[in-house]
């Protein structure tokens, strides 16, 4: 193999890691948006939690009218 052949060889390779490390960055990015908006959605759910709690007994503890 001469060494224009192993150039060759070795861009090759450089540019099929640099193909995967901008897709796993792309990967990497959606995630983290994605857990933005859960971080959210679960500061959400605790304020409405705690909303309510602070409210006191609601119609959740209240028995069924049939009784």
């Amino acid at each position: 193999m001469s060494n224009e052949d192993r150039f060759v060889d070795i861009e090759i390779k450089l540019a099929h890691q640099e193909d995967l490390v901008e897709s796993l960055n792309q990967m990497v990015y959606q995630q983290s948006r994605r857990i933005d908006q859960l971080e959210a959605m679960v500061a959400g759910l605790a304020e409405h939690i705690r909303t309510n709690a602070q409210s006191g007994p609601g119609p959740l503890n209240e028995p069924p009218p049939h009784y």
